[in-house]
C-alpha cells in the first residue's frame, strides 16, 4: 500500500455545557456534537522519517513540527504498533484553522485511521478513539462523526439517533481565538458575576428537536456556555451572530471556542441566502453552507497530492 487517505469532518457543538474545573486541570463538561460537511484530508505514504505538509486556507496557523496534533497521532499509534512514525503526513485543509471546528482534532483522528489501515494495525476504532482522548477531547468525536453527546472532557460519547438533514451556514473571521483563553475567560467572568457552576447535563429540548428533525426547535436551543468568553475576546462577533439572524436564520452561535459563528437554516435555499447575505454584511471574512449530520473519519480511494509546505518533524 503506497498511501492511504482519510476524509474527516468538522464539527460544531450544538450545546456546550461548561462546568466546573476538575483536578487534572480540564473543565467537566456535556457537549452535543454535531458533524457538517467541511472535511479536511489526510493523506500519509511511507517515508524515510516523520514530516508534515500541508496545504489551504490558514496553513501559516497550523505548526509543523511535534506540536500538530498529526505528528503526535502518528507517534503514539506506532509506539502502540511498535513500530517507528515513518511517514510523510500531508494535510489539506478544508476545516477553518482555529475557528472553534476542531480542525486539528480531526486531523489527529484522520491520521490515527490512515496510519493503521497503512501500516495493516487492524486496530479497532473504539481503540483508535481511545488513543485519540489521549490527544484531545475532540480526537474520538472526529472519528465517529454524526451526532453524539460528549461527557467527561467530551471524550466519552453516545450517539444520538437522527435521520434529518440540518442545513447549516459558517461565517469565518479573521483571525483565531485560543481554546485555554476562551475558557479562562470563561472561569474569569463566572468569579466576576458570583456565578454558582453547577453540574452540566444535556438539554432536554434540544435532543428532542434532533430526534423529531425540527430545524426551528433546535435553532431556539443552541446553547454554548463559552459564548460570552468569545465575545468578551472578540466583541466583533455580536454583529455577525446579529446579521446572520436578520438574515434568515432560525438559530445561531459561536462554534466552540470560536470565532467560527454558526446558523441553522431552515431549509438549504435559506442556507445560501443567509450565506450570501453574512457576505455582504461586512461582519465576517466568507460564509459557508455545509451540512449535518455526516460520517466522521472514512478512507478515501488513492489520489496524488501535491507538496505545498512541508517540514520534518
Amino acid at each position: 500500500m503506497s498511501s492511504v487517505t482519510v476524509s474527516v469532518p468538522a464539527k460544531v457543538n450544538l450545546q456546550l455545557a461548561v462546568g466546573g474545573v476538575r483536578p487534572d486541570g480540564f473543565h467537566e463538561l456535556v457537549s452535543v456534537f454535531h458533524a457538517v460537511s467541511l472535511y479536511d484530508e489526510v493523506t500519509v505514504t511511507p517515508a524515510d522519517r516523520l514530516s508534515l505538509a500541508c496545504e489551504g486556507e490558514g496553513i501559516d496557523e497550523v505548526p509543523l513540527d511535534h506540536s500538530n496534533l498529526a505528528a503526535r497521532a502518528a507517534i503514539l499509534l506506532a509506539d502502540r504498533l511498535g513500530r517507528e512514525p515513518n511517514v510523510r503526513i500531508h494535510i489539506r485543509k478544508g476545516i477553518p484553522v482555529a475557528g472553534g471546528m476542531a480542525g486539528g482534532s480531526a486531523d489527529a483522528a484522520a491520521t490515527l485511521l490512515a496510519c493503521d489501515t497503512l501500516w495493516r494495525g487492524d486496530t479497532p476504532r473504539e481503540m483508535l478513539r481511545r488513543l485519540g482522548a489521549e490527544l484531545g477531547s475532540d480526537v474520538p468525536f472526529s472519528d465517529l462523526g454524526g451526532t453524539a453527546i460528549g461527557t467527561g472532557r467530551g471524550e466519552r460519547l453516545a450517539s444520538v439517533p437522527t435521520t434529518a438533514r440540518f442545513h447549516w451556514v459558517f461565517a469565518l473571521a479573521d483571525g483565531g481565538l485560543s481554546t485555554p483563553a476562551v475558557y479562562g475567560e470563561c472561569d474569569r467572568l463566572r468569579e466576576v458575576a458570583g456565578e454558582a457552576v453547577g453540574r452540566p447535563a444535556p438539554r432536554e429540548e434540544l435532543i428532542a428537536a434532533l430526534r423529531a428533525g425540527d430545524a426551528y426547535a433546535l435553532g431556539a436551543n443552541l446553547v454554548n456556555d463559552l459564548q460570552p468568553a468569545a465575545l468578551s475576546l472578540r466583541p466583533a462577533l455580536a454583529a455577525t451572530l446579529t446579521a446572520g439572524m436578520a438574515a434568515g436564520a432560525v438559530g445561531s452561535l459561536v462554534s466552540g471556542s470560536g470565532p467560527t459563528c454558526a446558523f441553522l437554516a431552515p431549509d438549504r435555499e435559506t442556507a445560501h441566502v443567509v450565506a450570501e447575505r453574512l457576505t455582504g454584511s461586512g461582519t465576517c471574512r466568507a460564509a459557508r453552507v455545509a451540512f449535518g449530520a455526516v460520517p466522521g473519519a472514512r478512507v478515501l480511494p488513492r489520489r496524488v497530492v501535491p507538496v505545498e509546505r512541508e517540514n520534518t518533524v
